[in-house]
């Protein structure tokens, strides 16, 4: 390129136009111009010659190989993959290596998966593999291994998938002194809902709210999750524990006790507090399940206690507030009758709003905690499949 602008000053400079005739002008003019696309193809002949070191796959660049720079690269061709409770997903990673390289040495290929904590300060270990050793660990054990779709092929696939594997994962390769990483998230299906039990609000640490999620078949919700739900219409105006220990709640209509009438919609963030002593209740979510959700036909209304041995009667387990929530968002399960469920508390699922049941929106209506005793209700039960 400074031998072309060197050439384009030589070639511009040196004549002073206004002293000649308009038709030498003109004449001059035109060479000078024939000149300048001759040079300017000549530049782009070079540096399409500087292209053909590049490696190109699938109309795009995936190595580039520069002296004494990285011999490896790991890439993931998505950044996110969906799935749901129980289904099974491929973690995409493909690795690609200096053909220069490659049965020059001894080292062989090192994979590695491990699981992002949601503030990044450590990892779980998920995979490894070397050679024809492998390892699993924790309850991944017997549920993921290598998709080796081909040699470069270093995917993990993730078999019946449970509520806490949501997250991010870490794919890395790592060869002698080479090593390159991938990140790949994992979203599931699901719906979001806020709880607190019978003691009342803001009553549940860290914690407890995370075990109150887990007796509910769901998990302690994430700040992504809150956050999609939100945008899918959510509106509580009461503070609930996030997985990575921050406090918030999602406000789709501003309202004086809420942030105030003239604040915008959003995720109200309280921040971080202390995950021993700060008492809030708690955001779950839960995903599909194996099973079936119903209403128990009987002919007459229960109490608590008996509403639990009707269930047990029917084959089944009285439901959790966890499984009423997928059965309604995800399945749109609809039915306007009032029943006990597992926590003690009383609801019924609306996906079709109507007068009597729920006239302007569909949601699980809650009817609080009744005196187990005392007050007569319906159940819903939950029957698991093999």
């Amino acid at each position: 390129m400074y031998i072309l602008s060197i050439l384009l000053q030589k070639l511009f400079t040196g004549w002073n136009l206004c002293e000649l005739p308009d038709s030498v002008k003109k004449n001059l003019v035109a060479v000078k111009m024939k000149s300048l696309l001759f040079l300017v193809l000549i530049s782009l002949s070079w540096a399409d010659h500087l292209t053909d070191n590049y490696t190109l796959e699938h109309d795009r660049i995936i190595h580039i190989q520069a002296e004494n720079g990285p011999r490896l690269l790991v890439e993931a061709e998505q950044t996110k993959v969906v799935s749901h409770r129980g289904g099974n997903v491929t973690l995409p990673c493909k690795f690609y290596r200096d053909p220069s390289t490659i049965g020059s040495g001894t080292h062989k290929i090192r994979v590695k998966w491990t699981k992002l904590t949601s503030d990044y300060l450590k990892e779980i270990d998920v995979f490894v593999s070397m050679g024809y050793h492998k390892k699993t660990y924790g309850n991944y054990q017997g549920r993921v291994f290598l998709n080796r779709g081909s040699d470069n092929d270093a995917s993990l696939v993730i078999t019946d998938i449970t509520l806490e594997d949501y997250g991010r994962y870490k794919c890395e390769v790592i060869e002698g002194l080479e090593d390159d990483t991938a990140v790949v998230a994992l979203d599931l299906q699901g719906v979001v809902f806020p709880y607190f039990p019978r003691l009342g609000r803001y009553n549940l640490n860290f914690h407890e709210a995370r075990q109150a999620c887990l007796d509910q078949d769901s998990v302690i919700a994430s700040f992504d999750q809150l956050y999609d739900a939100w945008r899918g219409g959510l509106d509580w105006c009461n503070a609930g524990w996030l997985s990575d220990g921050s406090v918030q709640y999602p406000i789709t209509k501003p309202r004086e006790p809420c942030g105030g009438r003239n604040t915008v919609p959003g995720v109200r963030n309280y921040g971080f507090w202390d995950k021993d002593k700060s008492r809030y209740d708690v955001f779950c979510f839960t995903s599909n399940f194996n099973g079936r959700f119903y209403y128990l036909i009987h002919p007459t209304k229960l109490t608590y206690d008996e509403a639990v041995q009707a269930c047990l009667n029917d084959g089944a387990q009285i439901a959790k507030v966890g499984q009423m929530f997928a059965a309604w968002k995800l399945l749109g399960y609809d039915r306007c009758d009032a029943g006990w469920l597992a926590d003690g508390s009383v609801r019924y699922p609306i996906s079709r709003p109507r007068r009597r049941c729920s006239p302007t929106e569909a949601a699980v209506r809650f009817a609080g905690f009744p005196d187990k005793k005392h007050k007569l209700y319906g159940v819903y039960c939950f029957r698991a499949y093999n």
